[in-house]
């Protein structure tokens, strides 16, 4: 007889979700994406991107983006080769014109502030920073020709307002807000930023390698005033002048993945065919909503980010009772098809993390807590 303390536990076929995608990137992909794959077949995979087929694909993304973002007026939508870390490289070398602030409260920000502060041409940024759990906001500084922070902090589960310091504009400094794992789900103002950039795996449920910008015009004057004062070399595929010239004939510098672009061009289209930006924002607040409370009405759970008003709305962060080991929930939730609920690596926490991208159906994420409950009952 196996022993009842060692023995697998099994989760019944009727509490599980129907799709069992619950990563913070790369996030779950719909079916209606995939088939969109299918059907580009000959007609686009293994095509020269240069052509109009798949030029009228990066149209359809930009054209997208403009109306589901209500792009101000000069804006643009501007796309290259890399992610976000890529971004990170191309606003050093051709937004910050001296020096950067940061606010940094979680990995991601910080690895943009590590970023600016190692560029031999910059001075060293100034870093307001705020340990994981919270929020860190950027602050009024003479010496700063860039902020920089993120809209939502993928590794924590904090989320921070999108509002332009008070005067920064005035003095000529730029907003730069890293929205990756927020963009297309989180309720925003563009006009509080100069660049608005994200990565498309996140909310846009598509492949990494690629970035995309919401550029205002003061953005891309900046980039034309660093890129040709000749006082630093920036190389062509870090050029944000090169990235916004190739956008506006829907292109990119370098061969872009044609499969990334698909998808993408299908998860925009499908959010605006929904209702949009207020309709995504809605559905991924549905899901946090029961996720807190869950956690709130349990004595072995309690969410991450203590403040109910910086706690993000796509990816929640749950904090487990030093008594339950969450790697054998994880483990055990994986083996039934309940996927990528463990924590970010380095911030080392006992902990669960559960995106609710507006893919993620919000009878899905009840029905993960549901297992929670069940394997946690079985494991005490």
């Amino acid at each position: 007889m196996p022993d009842p303390a060692t023995a697998p536990i099994t989760i019944p076929a009727d509490l599980l979700p129907a799709d069992g995608r619950f990563g913070s990137g790369p996030s779950k992909v719909r079916a209606e994406q995939v088939r969109a794959l299918s059907d580009a077949g000959t007609s686009l995979l293994g095509t020269s991107h240069r052509q109009a087929p798949v030029r009228s694909v990066v149209r359809r993304v930009r054209e997208g983006l403009a109306e589901l973002f209500s792009l101000p007026e000069g804006y643009e939508v501007v796309l290259g080769n890399g992610g976000s870390t890529t971004f990170w490289d191309v606003a050093t070398a051709c937004l910050v014109r001296t020096k950067a602030q940061h606010a940094a409260f979680g990995e991601f920000g910080a690895k943009f502030a590590a970023a600016t502060t190692a560029a031999p041409f910059l001075e060293a940024s100034q870093v307001i920073a705020a340990p994981p759990g919270t929020v860190a906001l950027p602050a009024p500084a003479d010496d700063v020709d860039v902020h920089a922070w993120p809209h939502n902090e993928t590794s924590t589960g904090a989320m921070a307002p999108v509002v332009r310091v008070p005067g920064s504009r005035e003095r000529g400094a730029l907003t730069l807000v890293d929205a990756t794992s927020g963009a297309g789900a989180l309720p925003v103002d563009v006009a509080e930023t100069d660049v608005y950039y994200f990565a498309p795996q996140k909310v846009f449920g598509s492949d990494g390698g690629l970035w995309l910008a919401l550029c205002s015009p003061d953005a891309l004057a900046r980039a034309e005033e660093v890129e040709s004062s000749g006082t630093r070399w920036v190389p062509e595929s870090l050029s944000l002048r090169a990235a916004a010239a190739n956008s506006r004939q829907d292109q990119t510098l370098n061969t872009p993945a044609i499969a990334t672009l698909v998808m993408l061009a299908e998860q925009v289209e499908w959010i605006l065919g929904h209702g949009g930006l207020a309709w995504a924002a809605a559905r991924s607040a549905e899901s946090a909503a029961h996720l807190y409370g869950w956690a709130e009405e349990r004595e072995w759970a309690t969410p991450f980010v203590a403040d109910p008003a910086e706690r993000s709305t796509v990816v929640g962060t749950i904090d487990l009772d030093e008594t339950i080991d969450a790697t054998a929930v994880v483990s055990t939730l994986r083996a039934h098809g309940v996927l990528d609920v463990f924590p970010y690596r380095k911030l080392g926490r006992n902990q669960l993390r559960v995106a609710m991208f507006p893919a993620i159906d919000p009878d899905d994420v009840r029905a993960l807590t549901a297992c929670v409950d069940h394997v946690v009952s079985r494991l005490a």
